[in-house]
């Protein structure tokens, strides 16, 4: 009997039946519509590893992972799902909601030879780790994606030190630390460093066995093994790794005997001299859902923390994506400084939000973004931004700013002007002319009864000054940040 999987993509649904093609694309509009709602990081998470599968009898059943995921998805988006589903399908056929396991138990043995078994992945945002089987020795590249190489990585002050890291463990160098941990938030480039550290480890060894996972492939892979009883080969299977890579550690939290065979997986490596790098949201000593024994071994060998991209280094990613874009479309895509500023100043949170913004502008325009002007951009990507943004005031302003650098909201409006005042104030100034709509005037007003002359000097100035000062721009950049929420 065969098992269908559907996604969105065009290609593979035209070499598959009509119906399969029909049911890829209701799937892909269905999947599409759920992470716009859901958001990138609930989406990533719990369904952009789901597959849309069909029984022998026809049946259409939505299949996670996980019984976890299953279970968040009933709990959060399953009546979502099924309005949405029911829009897209004119047929309105029903959905059933299983975990792999489940489906595969109940699904009869699939027959070798005389069918085709058609496994089509389910259409994931670029921000999720590619679906892979356990790597075997015969497929040391399984679950990586080609497009996350130290070519495409744009090192810069937030994450020069983890580059450099990475750098060294993929020479196979001597005098290692282990285990290594990547940590930041989501979006802050940990999945593209461990795969570009793959990737050239593989290359600068091919003999070396590399193995990449993320977290909940682990945690899925291990479960399996232990309904199949085979958890000796799933364990010989990892422990023959030269280097393995583990993504998202942070997933098997509350996971008890997940976290068990992790721990000994871990020690086994690091007593055979093999090399173990993992990426977690959040240092190992924040950890606190993971085991006391398991944290304690990520603790003890080095913990590089990647911190927000800051300006520059979000100018230089998106001139990298640009180039990228131009080689795949064969044709120059460039746009405007004043565009890339403002991508670079409005989506600060998440490279992958900043990618994200900027694919959606060469995607509706192509070479034509080289004539895109800022308020094109702005009208094109407002349903981009986030609609709940809370309003930013002066007063708010004034209070992040005075705490951020320890002072009274009050010497922002004195007249005391030493630099331990004047400066957070000019930096105030330039915050309210970049995040509020009130003019210089009103700006100036709201300072203590200032000119607006006064109030263009601090913005020229600390327009000036955060170019040539790293220090001001992390100021500018946390109270930003601070403010936005």
């Amino acid at each position: 009997m065969t098992n269908k999987v559907f996604s969105s993509s065009a290609a593979t649904a035209a070499a598959v039946s009509p119906t399969a093609a029909s049911v890829a694309v209701l799937w892909a509009k269905t999947s599409q519509a759920l992470q716009r709602e859901l958001g990138d990081g609930s989406f990533n998470s719990y369904l952009a590893h789901a597959a849309l599968r069909e029984t022998a009898a026809g049946e259409l059943v939505l299949v996670t992972p996980t019984g976890v995921a299953r279970d968040w998805v009933r709990r959060n988006a399953w009546r979502r799902i099924g309005e949405l589903w029911a829009l897209s399908d004119p047929q309105s056929r029903p959905l059933d909601l299983k975990s792999r396991s489940e489906f595969d138990a109940a699904a009869p043995a699939p027959v070798q030879g005389g069918e085709t078994v058609i496994e089509i992945a389910l259409p994931v945002s670029t921000d999720a780790p590619a679906v892979a089987p356990l790597p075997s020795a015969r497929s040391k590249q399984a679950g990586l994606q080609e497009r996350f190489t130290f070519d495409t990585f744009v090192p810069g002050p937030a994450n020069e030190f983890a580059h450099a890291v990475a750098r060294r463990v993929a020479s196979w160098s001597d005098g290692h630390f282990n285990p290594v941990v990547f940590h930041g938030p989501y979006g802050f480039g940990k999945t593209h460093l461990l795969n570009a550290l793959a990737w050239e480890a593989m290359r600068t060894a091919p003999e070396k066995r590399v193995v990449y996972l993320t977290a909940e492939r682990f945690l899925s892979s291990f479960v399996r093994a232990v309904m199949d009883r085979t958890t000796t080969a799933f364990k010989e299977e990892l422990r023959a790794a030269d280097l393995l890579l583990i993504d998202d550690v942070h997933f098997v939290g509350g996971k008890q005997s997940t976290q068990e065979e992790l721990f000994h997986t871990l020690t086994a490596l690091m007593e055979d001299g093999r090399r173990v790098v993992f990426s977690a949201d959040r240092p190992p000593s924040a950890l606190t859902e993971i085991d006391a024994r398991l944290r304690s071994h990520l603790s003890a060998g080095l913990v590089c923390g990647i911190e927000p991209a800051d300006r520059n280094l979000r100018l230089g990613i998106l001139e990298r994506k640009l180039d990228s874009l131009s080689r795949q479309q064969g044709v120059a895509t460039k746009a405007k400084p004043e565009v890339l500023t403002f991508l670079a100043d409005r989506f600060t949170d998440s490279v992958r939000e900043l990618e994200g913004a900027l694919n959606t502008l060469v995607a509706r325009l192509g070479d034509g973004v080289a004539r895109l002007s800022l308020d094109e951009a702005q009208a094109i990507l407002r349903p981009h931004l986030r609609g709940g943004e809370k309003r930013i005031t002066i007063d708010d302003i004034q209070k992040a700013t005075s705490e951020h650098f320890g002072l009274k909201q009050a010497d922002l409006i004195s007249e005391r002007r030493t630099r331990s005042v004047a400066r957070p104030r000019q930096a105030a100034m330039w915050l309210a002319k970049q995040l509020t709509t009130r003019s210089l005037p009103d700006i100036g007003r709201r300072f203590g009864g200032r000119d607006h002359t006064t109030v263009l000097h601090a913005v020229r100035r600390i327009e000036a000054l955060r170019a040539e000062d790293p220090a001001l721009a992390r100021d500018l950049e946390t109270i930003t940040r601070k403010l936005r929420g």
